[in-house]
């Protein structure tokens, strides 16, 4: 939607995403990432940390599922969602505003680590399409190799739009 602030947060689960259901049964995963900036003291050749961003994120529906399911507390994480901003009156009767990051696509950051990625059943009764690549057909894990030439579309060196 036109007029959203979309963010990329990278940083890390401070706790196991925490898998709830609406009154209307819709689940929803909350959870926090921490986010650290370092950069490099030349003066002490050290890196340092900043300040610390602890962002809360929720995510709805199947989606919330799959995260409560394979994210946990300490995870190093990429997600990308637009950010809310909530008002509630806390307790004590104080009026207070919360930013919070509804998110659109989070999954396990590879830089530090390996992920194998394993495609969900819908829960709908539909078949997910059958993949192109005979590899990923046979298996309900991605092709762990690059496709040969051609394998996935023909578009070979052209770009394919």
């Amino acid at each position: 939607m036109a007029g959203e602030t979309v963010i990329t947060v990278v940083g890390n689960l401070t706790a196991d995403p925490e898998l709830r259901y609406t009154q209307n049964g819709l689940p929803v995963a909350n959870f926090t990432i921490a986010s650290t900036p370092r950069h490099f003291d030349k003066a002490s050749g050290e890196y340092k940390d900043g300040d610390a961003l602890f962002l809360r994120a929720s995510c709805w529906r199947e989606f919330a599922e799959h995260v409560a399911g394979s994210l946990t507390k300490g995870m190093r994480v990429v997600a990308q969602g637009r950010l809310r901003q909530r008002s509630y009156q806390d307790r004590e009767g104080n009026q207070r505003t919360s930013i919070e990051l509804e998110v659109d696509e989070i999954g396990p950051s590879l830089r530090y680590a390996t992920a194998v990625v394993t495609r969900a059943a819908r829960t709908d009764g539909q078949q997910r399409p059958a993949a192109s690549a005979p590899a990923a057909a046979s298996t309900d894990q991605w092709p762990t190799q690059q496709p040969a030439e051609g394998e996935w579309g023909g578009f070979g060196d052209d770009t394919p739009f």
